[in-house]
């Protein structure tokens, strides 16, 4: 069994918690995503992704990147998209 193949067949069987954890230091450490702010649940055969990043392309990422570790778990990316608009009025500073 190759190094990769025994990392998912644990995360099968881990703890829903362990399984969160090690996949949100993989979010964290894999230089695609770098995120620390996701939050990550398991649940049986689900994992939900929840946070706010500043781009579709770093959602799509986060994705992609537990999907690579957690092959058999079906991915809700509740990821939100940060509201980056223009202001629409003067600040006024006091």
């Amino acid at each position: 069994m190759t190094h990769d193949a025994a990392k998912h067949d644990a995360a099968k069987h881990d703890a829903p918690q362990y399984a969160a954890m090690r996949l949100q230091q993989a979010l964290a450490e894999d230089p695609r995503t770098a995120e620390l702010g996701i939050k990550v649940t398991v649940r049986p055969g689900e994992v939900f992704l929840r946070g706010e990043v500043m781009t579709e392309e770093r959602r799509d990422r986060l994705a992609e990147v537990v999907a690579e570790h957690a092959p058999d778990l079906r991915i809700h990316n509740e990821v939100r998209l940060a509201d980056c608009a223009e202001p629409t009025g003067e600040e006024t500073l006091r």
